[in-house]
């Protein structure tokens, strides 16, 4: 790892040493700055170079030593001060937005620093862990070379695992860790790649057919590598791990539940809560507009129990949809069938909603078994453009009699088309950004952009029964309930009790996904509240455009004007519609 600090030292330097204030060519120097912290940021985190199809770093892993964090937060502060040097008034439209979105990126990356939140590189769904479980999923491997860099990083696997039981170790004894309760089954996740039989490694699936491209030659004398890499660096470290969580992490996990309760808890809870709005929301305002949205929400699930003729109770309503087998698929291959047929039919409704489509194909496929358990309904898992696999719409076969078909719709229209796989596609192809927009992830935009486009299938004829409508309401509640859930653990006080009776008592999803959400939202403060609050924001635009265009209003230019710079923090998206609004009332 020290040509990457080498390299990331020279890069702080770069950055140090450039012209500051206006100059004739601020532009250049805008993109001098963008250019020299992306390639910062893919030395320092290789795996996400993979991820995003630069294969330059595919041998390494990253250095995740609390120096390590420290070094980079100060090349994020130099850049930082560069960024904050610039004339915006020498910049266009889109360069002006990529020097803002840049220094919202630069605070944050050294806000994480400073509450050394590399101290729980875990949480409730997984981690570090099992993130690099998923490596022969996301790295290239179509040479000889790529299978070299395979196996490099494999035999690095020991020492990256040593640095992250440091860092859990660290955050033990500074009280710095996800609450115990989110953790039960944890162990098990670890376990699954302790392997005894190295063939059936999740590590060796690479090797047990290789592609045309890579000379037979080879392939005795990759597969001997590869069970030496897994059999004596691979599983030794998940097995360290795994006994590290059982003995010591589980047992001296923090008990509280609010983040309000961490170290400087209250003070990296509003910084959550900016992060992940994007918005200079307090906790309280978040929580009081929770509180309306699940009023106003409810008033519509109230008119669907009418429409469908029950006569009793609310929550006995709840309790007929959790309980009755018609709303349960019988087998995963029913799920995942009715899953693309969903997502293939909004394929052909997709050109009355949009003018530009991405490229990008995607698929539907079972969440990994290791993951399932504790794993969420459904989740969207991009690829790089120009690899050799599609983007992925993973839904959760696990535990079958807990995955309700009446969110099925809205589900798949939040992790497919139109919304993840959509969205995250097309911003992989927009021409004219800087690379670290073309692969920027915001929260509120993307997690606002899946739920908007639930609500999206209205227009597009979905939810035609009623007892699907009012799964589609149950999101949509779900993640005002999420307003109300997160902020009431994270600032004030609710217990985790608290917690699942709110979910329970307000939507229709199954008591094992209120558990597992729940818990969710405890080991991931302010995450939570991005949803809800960047949807309210895109719908507040759309009705801003409705009504400032009248019969000029189309609804496919509206959404060119809200996905052509890709994922960007809300004020920006905010004027990204405005010049949208002036350009369609200057038109003739």
């Amino acid at each position: 790892m020290a040509r990457a600090v080498r390299a990331g030292l020279l890069a702080a330097a770069t950055l140090a040493a450039g012209p500051g204030g206006a100059t004739a060519d601020t532009a250049a120097d805008v993109q001098k700055l963008l250019a020299d912290a992306w390639e910062f940021q893919l030395r320092e985190e290789p795996l996400f170079a993979t991820r995003v199809g630069d294969a330059r770093y595919d041998d390494r892993l990253p250095s995740v030593a609390p120096a390590d964090f420290e070094r980079r937060a100060a090349f994020w502060k130099q850049a930082l001060a560069r960024a904050e040097s610039f004339d915006e008034g020498a910049l266009s439209a889109t360069e002006r937005a990529s020097l803002r979105i840049f220094r919202l990126q630069a605070k944050d990356e050294i806000e994480e620093v400073r509450f050394r939140t590399w101290r729980s590189p875990l949480n409730a769904e997984g981690g570090f862990y099992s993130g690099f479980a998923r490596l022969a999923d996301e790295a290239p491997l179509r040479t000889t070379r790529d299978y070299e860099n395979y196996l490099a990083r494999l035999r690095a696997f020991p020492a990256y695992a040593d640095q992250q039981v440091r860092n859990l170790e660290e955050g033990l004894k500074t009280g710095f860790t996800p609450p115990r309760v989110t953790l039960s089954g944890i162990e098990a996740t670890i376990a699954a790649h302790v392997a005894e039989d190295v063939e059936k490694s999740a590590f060796w699936k690479p090797f047990a057919s290789f592609p045309t491209t890579v000379p037979a030659a080879d392939h005795d004398r990759l597969r001997a590598a590869a069970r030496a890499a897994i059999a004596g660096d691979v599983v030794p470290a998940y097995r360290r791990i795994r006994d590290f969580v059982t003995a010591r992490y589980l047992p001296g996990a923090r008990t509280t539940v609010g983040a309000s309760e961490l170290p400087e808890g209250r003070e990296f809870y509003a910084w959550c809560v900016r992060h992940f709005t994007t918005l200079d929301a307090t906790a309280d305002e978040v929580h009081a507009l929770g509180l309306r949205e699940v009023a106003r929400i409810r008033g519509e699930m109230d008119a669907v129990v009418k429409a469908v003729g029950w006569d009793k109770a609310f929550p006995a309503f709840l309790e007929f949809l959790r309980t009755d087998p018609r709303f349960y698929p019988k087998t995963a291959e029913e799920l995942l069938s009715r899953a693309s047929l969903l997502a293939k039919k909004m394929d052909g409704q997709l050109p009355a909603l949009f003018k530009t489509l991405p490229r990008q194909p995607y698929g539907v496929e079972p969440v990994p078994a290791d993951l399932a358990p504790r794993y969420t309904a459904g989740r969207y898992n991009g690829a790089p453009v120009g690899g050799t696999r599609a983007g992925m719409y993973w839904v959760n076969t696990y535990a079958l009699p807990t995955r309700t078909l009446y969110t099925l719709e809205a589900l798949t229209l939040h992790e497919a088309v139109p919304g993840h796989h959509l969205q995250i596609a097309l911003q992989q192809e927009l021409v004219g950004l800087p690379p670290f927009r073309r692969h920027l992830y915001v929260d509120a935009f993307g997690e606002g952009w899946g739920l908007y486009s639930e609500r999206l299938g209205l227009e597009a004829g979905f939810y035609q029964d009623p007892y699907s409508n009012f799964g589609r309401l149950t999101y949509e509640m779900w993640r005002a309930c999420r307003l109300v859930v997160d902020t009431g653990l994270h600032a004030k006080g609710w217990t985790r009790q608290q917690a699942l009776d709110y979910l329970a008592s307000n939507t229709a999803l199954s008591l094992h996904e209120v558990t597992t959400e729940t818990d969710r939202y405890i080991a991931w403060p302010g995450q939570a509240l991005a949803y809800k609050m960047g949807e309210l924001k895109i719908r507040a635009l759309r009705k801003k455009a409705e009504e400032a265009l009248g019969s000029r209003f189309d609804v496919r230019e509206f959404h060119d004007a809200v996905l052509g710079q890709g994922s960007v923090p809300l004020p920006v998206l905010e004027g990204q519609v405005d010049a949208y609004i002036a350009t369609a009332q200057a038109r003739p």
